[in-house]
């Protein structure tokens, strides 16, 4: 008797159900997950909710949006706010392009390319740290949909879309500009896309997109000298790589979930007409010529863009995240397998699929359990984060009567501590003070604040650069934490000062 999965059998019937199903449950593992079992949020999150938390226009970092939504979404929900706003980001991305895979390759195939996209490493264990590339994800799919339909399908009210959606992506992440250069010579050079600039709504769409866009790029008049250094972080993603071997990697990395269904259910390198017989099918239309070309070309030439331009900066700047980049690649998948797609091994497929869907979130959480009895690794996602903000915050408040309301110090540590206390105060970069304009040494003397590094001697000797800034800093006995799973791992010391407000 042949064995048939559930999955192809909702996926010929019920297909719709089949997306929501896998997008939701993808979305519910992945807020969950990091809910139960993070004891401090992943990534840069403190340092995005740091800056998030003054409402500016922008920082060295890049663009406002992800950090406005971040902060608003940390003040709804407190952190399990943020673990679910980057699943929304996720599920709108995945409905994008399921929603422009339906029109040009029909709805049992879009599904296809949505579930090979649980194959790119970039929508799942990286998805909880929440950032500009989250964020951009969705508004690129949302671009690319609505680009279709008013150049591929002539609805000329998508243009107003396409505008709206293209603003907010360059209002998250300069990516955008990759995409943006791409859909402008697409226009150009295909007739369909000729045929559009002749309609006014495209010429009335960019007037759109200037107005959302313009209080950020007034802004850049000023904070244009932040961005290029932020850039010039990207250099400490890449490591001891270059930053084109790097992106190059990284793509290739992030695809080998989906590679490994593509190979899987293509019957190679067996024999597949022994399988031919047996293999279930799922059949499509034609795909129209235009259509194929849209999909491969915005599948392929973005990430090629990112690696030249990777190759030629030198750096990685806000392609540090390759998650915009690839959301096409799915759907490029099942475009190219023919207008008959026979799923072989459907068993060995169905299996495979549902180890990447539940493999990394386990191998997350064993991770957290076994690392730090083994290799004594120290996860930032295991900081007591909780733990040390209540301490200083309420030693802070006992000695000097009010609420922490600045904080300044480690990189890493400050912010932490910031965002986990009850007043959450705001944070002053104090290794590169340009960076933090919203206040500065002499808010913290004039209104107190707290200090906070990490003890690396039994002194708890602060940092220069602190001590510089801080020359009458008197450095208080460290302080020692546990995490929920210390292992052979050293507790976590640190140092902290208080600077007291001055008398009244």
């Amino acid at each position: 008797m042949h064995y048939v999965s559930l999955i192809i059998e909702f996926l010929r019937g019920r297909p719709v159900v089949v997306f929501w199903t896998v997008a939701l449950t993808q979305a519910a593992i992945w807020t969950l997950i990091p809910a139960l079992f993070y004891s401090a949020p992943p990534g840069d999150v403190p340092l995005l909710l740091a800056i998030g938390r003054e409402f500016v226009l922008g920082s060295y970092l890049g663009p406002p949006l992800a950090f406005w939504l971040g902060e608003i979404a940390f003040r709804l929900l407190g952190i399990f706010g943020l673990y679910l706003l980057a699943q929304a980001c996720i599920v709108t991305a995945y409905w994008a392009v399921f929603k422009l895979g339906s029109a040009i390759v029909g709805t049992r195939h879009a599904v296809l390319g949505v579930l090979l996209m649980l194959g790119i490493a970039a929508f799942t264990v990286p998805s909880p740290d929440f950032g500009p590339a989250v964020l951009a994800a969705p508004l690129w799919a949302l671009s690319l949909l609505h680009y279709w339909r008013a150049v591929g399908e002539g609805k000329r009210g998508s243009w107003f879309m396409l505008a709206l959606f293209l603003g907010l992506l360059m209002l998250a992440n300069y990516v955008g500009v990759i995409l943006i250069v791409l859909m402008v010579l697409f226009t150009f050079a295909t007739p369909r896309g000729r045929q559009a600039l002749r309609d006014p709504e495209p010429w009335l769409a960019v007037l759109l997109f200037i107005f959302v866009v313009f209080p950020h790029a007034a802004w850049l008049q000023t904070g244009y000298a932040l961005i290029v250094e932020g850039f010039n972080d990207g250099l400490a993603s890449a490591g001891k790589l270059s930053p084109g071997l790097w992106m190059l990697i990284a793509l290739v990395l992030s695809h080998l979930g989906l590679a490994l269904l593509a190979v899987l259910a293509s019957g190679w390198p067996g024999k597949r007409r022994r399988w031919s017989d047996r293999a279930p099918e799922i059949t499509r239309a034609p795909v129209e010529t235009l259509a194929r070309i849209y999909v491969y070309f915005f599948a392929a030439v973005p990430a090629l863009c990112a690696i030249v331009l990777a190759v030629v900066m030198g750096r990685l700047g806000p392609l540090d995240r390759i998650a915009p980049l690839v959301v096409l690649s799915g759907l490029a998948v099942v475009v190219a397998a023919g207008d008959q797609v026979m799923l072989f091994r459907e068993r060995l497929v169905s299996s495979a699929w549902a180890g990447l869907l539940i493999a990394p979130p386990a191998m997350v959480v064993l991770s957290l359990v076994v690392l730090p009895w083994t290799y004594a690794v120290d996860l930032k996602i295991a900081q007591p984060a909780n733990a040390e903000a209540r301490l200083f915050a309420e030693n802070y408040q006992r000695r000097t009567g009010k609420p922490l309301n600045y904080i300044t110090g480690d990189i890493r540590l400050a912010p932490l501590v910031a965002l986990a206390s009850p007043s959450r105060p705001h944070v002053y970069f104090h290794w590169a003070p340009q960076r933090s304009p919203w206040t500065s040494t002499s808010d913290i003397y004039n209104n107190g604040g707290l200090l906070v590094w990490p003890a690396t001697d039994n002194a708890a000797t602060p940092p220069a650069s602190l001590k510089m800034q801080f020359p009458a800093m008197v450095t208080e006995v460290q302080r020692s934490f546990s995490r929920a799973v210390q292992g052979i791992l050293p507790p976590i010391r640190v140092g902290w000062s208080v600077i007291r407000p001055p008398q009244p």
